[in-house]
């Protein structure tokens, strides 16, 4: 891939408590400037775990980072303090959280927890780019969803509200860990273009995590497919969804055309075999 942003090199993670266990086993990957890519799998196959240790967000008393390396901008990540890192975490890379009912804060309004990612700004200047922040994803009535708690809100709305959240401080990388996940198929379309869309606007790189292969071809550049904590194959995504090389792939992209029966692969001759 041309101009990374981000390179992974030989990623792995175990548990603190077992040495010889790993979690995530020799993961490489690149992320190029201003594309998307996929990482896909099952639940359990360590793409979250993956994903969370780029920002190193995860349980640091039960998890660590083994070995490899995480190269941002050239700059190794893991030979960052904690100090340092602050100051790439929700600025240069942001996090967008798996699930929207339990990543805000019940007893906080809207305007507040948004205006808390804010940074370098003034009182003012934060409730005039939350409001914009709404509105460009797609929330109605920005202005009055600032004083809104997140039980009043839809599912949808919340989503939108996370995705707000992140690219707050106009975030070089975006990470958006199972951003459809539990929404119905319309609220989902309208997300993934909304994903898109800021994008291309802000000129993020995206990494978009995700079980869901019925998304990753509307939205990815590259797909990087793991399986028990490897990695077992990647490339553009026309090539792994029309030609994949591994067995597992092949049985992902095998269960998508049963269930749904994709026209597409039928006129491109897909066979997986």
């Amino acid at each position: 891939m041309n101009n990374p942003i981000l390179q992974v090199k030989n990623l792995c993670i175990g548990l603190k408590k077992n040495e010889r266990t790993l979690l995530v086993k020799d993961v490489s990957f690149d992320l190029s400037e201003k594309k998307t890519l996929a990482l896909v799998g099952e639940s359990g196959s360590g793409k979250t775990l993956t994903a969370s240790s780029l920002m190193q967000i995860f349980s640091s008393e039960q998890i660590a980072i083994k070995s490899g390396n995480i190269l941002f901008e050239g700059e190794d990540l893991l030979q960052k303090s904690e100090n340092e890192l602050r100051a790439i975490r929700g600025k240069r890379i942001a996090f967008i959280m798996q699930n929207h009912q339990m990543a805000l804060n019940p007893l906080l309004t809207i305007g507040f927890q948004i205006k808390e990612t804010i940074f370098g700004k003034t009182a003012k200047e934060k409730t005039a780019l939350a409001e914009y922040l709404l509105y460009k994803t797609g929330v109605a009535e920005p202005k009055k969803r600032l004083s809104c708690y997140p039980h009043e809100l839809s599912g949808g709305t919340k989503q939108r509200i996370l995705i707000a959240m992140a690219i707050a401080n106009n975030p070089q990388i975006l990470i958006a860990d199972e951003p459809t996940t539990a929404l119905d198929v319309t609220i989902q379309a309208q997300i993934l273009d909304v994903l898109h869309e800021l994008k291309e606007e802000f000129k993020m790189s995206l990494i978009f995590v995700t079980h869901d292969l019925g998304v990753v071809r509307t939205i990815a550049d590259s797909v990087a497919v793991m399986h028990r904590g490897k990695i077992v194959e990647q490339g553009l995504t026309d090539e792994i969804f029309l030609h994949p090389k591994h067995p597992y792939t092949q049985s992902l992209l095998q269960s998508v055309l049963s269930l749904e029966g994709y026209d597409a692969f039928e006129e491109n001759q897909y066979i997986a075999s």
